[in-house]
């Protein structure tokens, strides 16, 4: 499930699981419901659209990922309830400067490869969720 999820967002797609049991939406997907844990659940494609809870600028990459800070990672609330995590395209020093006026800013998910990871050089491919202002700031 999870290789579909990631190749969906490189389409521009969001994938994720819809609960038969109590409706509610999780993603990314899992084996049980984000709400009640069943794991009566069916994949469903969903807007990709969601507006910003929260975001911090990293400065200080794990090992292996030095060359990508700094960036900004930021916590993203779908249309559909779940929330998401992944990197916000903008300067970091324009997302300082803006502050909390990016609370509440609508975005839209994608997929973005990167480099392999420096710990599974085996793994086929890198794909980070990255989100994008709907209007420009």
């Amino acid at each position: 499930m999870f290789k579909d999820f990631f190749n969906a967002l490189l389409e521009g797609k969001l994938i994720g699981l819809k609960c038969n049991d109590c409706g509610s939406y999780t993603c990314p997907p899992k084996a049980t419901c984000n709400n009640c844990g069943s794991r009566n659940l069916v994949k469903v494609e969903l807007s990709g659209k969601g507006r910003i809870l929260s975001f911090t600028t990293t400065y200080v990459a794990p090992a292996g990922y030095e060359k990508e800070v700094p960036y900004v990672v930021a916590m993203v609330e779908l249309e559909e309830g779940p929330c998401i995590m992944g990197r916000l395209e903008i300067d970091p020093e324009k997302a300082e400067k803006l502050g909390q006026h990016l609370i509440d800013m609508e975005v839209r998910v994608y997929g973005k490869e990167f480099p392999n990871e420096p710990f599974y050089p085996d793994k086929e491919k890198r794909v980070v969720p990255m989100f994008k202002l709907e209007r420009p700031v």
